[in-house]
Formats: C-alpha cells, structure tokens, sequence
C-alpha cells in the first residue's frame, strides 16, 4: 500500500515552527515511500476561523517549498459528509441523543470532583427510551466501549493500552449540530486515505477516542506516530520569545527555507551524527520509525548557523534575487560577484548580508566614536597619507595587490599590521566591523578608497 500522510491545521493563527515540523515529517515520509501528502484545513470552528490565517498557512508551505498533493480539502465544506455518518451511528445504535443539560453536566462534574474521581459523563441517556426532557436541544454522544482495552501501537511511544473506562461517551455532535474535533478527524483520515499520522503527542490522547470512530464505522484504523514537543533551551514549552513565531517571520528575519527545514529536521529526527542535510538527503534517510522518544530543545545559536552554512553555498544569482526584499539590488552591478565574495562569510541572516554590503557600498557619512578614537590617534593620519599617496601610485587591482601595499607600508614604517589596519577600516567602513581590508579595496577601487581616505584624514584634522 502506498504511504499516505497529511498535515491539518486549523485556520485560527500563523504557522509555527512546532506546526511545521510536524508538516516536515509527513512530508518526509510520504517523499521516501513516493506516496502522497495532503493538506486539510480543520475549520470547522466558524467562529475563529481566519481567511488571513488561511492564507498564512498556504505561504508558509510555498515559501519552504513543500508541496501538497491534489486539492486542499476544507472541513467546512463537509458538513453534509459528516451528517451523514452521524446519522447512520444513530440508526445503528452506536450513537445517541444526550438531552443533559449544562446545569446538570456542571452538578456531576463538582460532585465527581468532591469525591476526587475523574470529571467524565455517566451515561445517563446511554439507553435512555423515555420522553425526551422539553426545552433542551440534544449533543450526539458515541457509545464508547464499557470494559476491555483500547490499544494501538505508536511508532514513536511503543505498545499503547488505555482502559476503556478512560475514554467516556464523548460528544460527536454539538446541540447545534456542528460535529466535534475527533469525530470528524477519524472521519476525514480515514476518507482521505491515510496510512501514517504524524502529529504532535499533545494529540496522544485524542487517539483512543478517534479509534472508538474508527470502529463505530469500519474504517481501517492508520499507523500513529506522536512526535515529543519542541522545548525552549531550558527545557520548558517553546513560547513566542524563543521562537515559536508565524514561520513567515523567519523570512523577513532574513532566513533561507532549507535552513529552517535543515534545523527543524533535527528537532527529533537524526541520522548519526549529521548535522547538514539537503532536502534529497533528507527524503532519502527519513524514517518516521526513527523519530526521537524525547523532547527536543530549540537552539537558535545552532539555526543561526546552519543559516549561515547555506548563505555561504547559496548561488550568487539567488542571493541578488533574494537581497532585494532586504534593500539591497545588486543586478547588473559588474562588482556583484567581488562584493557577495567580500561580505556572504560575515552574514548569518540575509538581513546581516545586507548589512554587510551596504557598510561596503555606501562610503560612511559619520564614524562609530568608539572606534574612531581608537583608531584615529598616534601617526593615524600619516600612515592613511603615505598608503594613500602609494595606491595613487602603485594603482593595484586584486586584493592581493591591495595587501602587498599595506605590508609594504608596515614594513617602510617599521609598525604593527594593526596600526595601518584600524585607522584603514574606520576610514572605509566608518567601524570596525565589515569585510576584510584587501576585498573591500578590491571592490571599491583606487579611486574611492583614496576618496574614503582623504575624508577620513580631513575628520582627523
């Protein structure tokens, strides 16, 4: 049978990292068994559902490039469907009408707490043949088995068993005859196709009142697979500071999508020691089966990282498209190649490249305090003078020529690389941040470096 898996959100917010790894995961497993991966939007909750939080989500996976197959399936449009099953359970007898009321649910819920027993429904209407009481619209409750085991076997935990008693007569319908969450989930799972579920373990518990539909209609029940949730670093639940935030966010923060898939691939999932996959190594070694028991812990020292890893292998082309959302438009610039070699090793998102080149492109107007006082102190301005006068005269053009006269300045001169090296890049860069001293020269050009250079001498004076 072929592998088929899906990812559902509800439409009620953005698209979070902890949402897009279980997405990542289904993905996964569906890509290695060349199976399929489907997409359904759980918005049946009319009242906080979101066009706009719809959309989000349809971007997030364009963005990351993580492709669905056939149509998006809306449960908002299956309401018909799933009447229809509600009504067969209760010509079957395998559902009912529960006439209680909020009153009464809320007395047995206090008086079960008064005992310490666990809040669940009694049962009263179970087998209820009297008239119904007036002024009450009835749920629709399944009738859940009474004794035995309900058990599953979870790719992730191991042998699952849950005693019947656990799981009460849940509701399947709303008195305004809405169905609920796991009614229509087992439903939809089980029409769609699905093999594999993989999802957040805060659903392990929704898994036996689901297999209790399963049963109730016939359906094949599909491998479970409840992946542990993602910590912050200090192992407690990841919050919108530590970086569960709309996935879109990562964009504009300047990240490339392979590298927020590459660090989320390994909250949970690993193949020996490997830390760098592309995304064909990763549908290739990807083994739902070899998902960890354990929680993970959100690094963005490690996402930083791995960010940078792929900026400095990224195509130079790519990066000149994907600057210009950054303010930065590098086409048709003859010096494009020179100035992305000078600065992509300094850039660990694209909003630091983007910075990095500006401070190379664009001669600085004012300098850091801090770093001109340091810098431009002692035999500053004669040395920037003598280099200077030497470029004008020596007219070098790679930036191997461009340190050859910085050497020969420190050797005429007897002194520290650092003495021509400090004031050299307030003067350029206006700081003592930026590229190396030789590739800026090389991209800037003798003429411009003398420029930044006599300015710089000018401040001094």
């Amino acid at each position: 049978m072929s592998v088929v898996t899906r990812f559902a959100p509800s439409p009620t917010g953005y698209l979070h990292v902890g949402g897009l790894r279980t997405a990542l995961f289904s993905w996964l497993a569906a890509q290695h068994n060349k199976g399929a991966f489907l997409l359904r939007i759980e918005d049946t909750d009319m009242a906080r559902n979101s066009e706009a939080a719809k959309d989000a989500i349809l971007k997030a996976f364009e963005w990351v490039g993580m492709s669905h197959d056939g149509e998006v399936v809306y449960q908002s449009k299956r309401f018909d469907l799933y009447k229809k099953y509600i009504d067969q359970l209760l010509a079957e007898g395998k559902a009912y009408k529960c006439y209680m009321s909020k009153e009464e649910l809320t007395a047995l819920r206090e008086e079960q707490m008064a005992k310490k027993e666990r809040t669940r429904y009694d049962g009263r209407y179970r087998d209820f043949t009297g008239a119904p009481p007036e002024g009450v619209e009835p749920v629709i409750r399944i009738k859940a088995p009474q004794e035995g085991t309900i058990s599953f076997v979870d790719g992730v935990k191991g042998e699952m068993n849950i005693a019947a008693t656990e799981v009460d007569d849940f509701v399947i319908a709303r008195a305004d005859g809405a169905p609920t969450y796991n009614f229509v989930v087992a439903i939809d799972d089980a029409l769609m196709g699905l093999t594999d579920v993989i999802r957040g373990d805060d659903h392990l518990y929704n898994t036996p009142k689901q297999i209790v539909v399963y049963n109730a209609l016939g359906f094949d029940i599909p491998n479970f697979y409840h992946v542990a949730m993602i910590n912050n670093e200090q192992g407690k639940k990841l919050s919108k500071r530590d970086g569960a935030t709309d996935v879109m966010d990562y964009k504009t923060m300047g990240y490339l999508p392979e590298a927020l898939l590459n660090f989320l691939v390994r909250l949970g999932w690993s193949h020996g020691d490997q830390e760098i996959f592309s995304l064909e190594e990763m549908i290739v070694l990807f083994d739902p089966n070899d998902i960890n028991k354990s929680s993970s812990n959100y690094n963005l020292d490690k996402l930083l990282w791995l960010n940078a890893h792929y900026i400095k292998e990224a195509p130079n082309e790519k990066l000149i498209a994907l600057l210009k959302d950054f303010g930065v438009d590098l086409t048709g610039n003859a010096k494009a190649s020179a100035i992305l070699t000078a600065t992509k090793e300094r850039g660990k998102t694209l909003v630091e490249l983007a910075e990095q080149i500006k401070l190379l492109t664009t001669a600085p107007t004012e300098y850091d305090a801090k770093s001109a006082k340091k810098a431009f102190k002692g035999e500053a301005k004669e040395i920037l003078s003598t280099f200077a006068d030497m470029l004008a005269l020596v007219q070098p053009t790679t930036k191997e020529a461009y340190h050859a006269v910085m050497e020969k300045i420190v050797e005429e001169k007897e002194i520290g690389f650092g003495k021509i090296g400090m004031p050299l890049r307030v003067s350029l860069m206006g700081s003592m941040t930026g590229a190396g001293m030789d590739e800026v020269m090389a991209v800037l050009g003798v003429d411009e470096t003398i420029a930044r250079i006599e300015k710089a001498i000018a401040r001094i004076e």
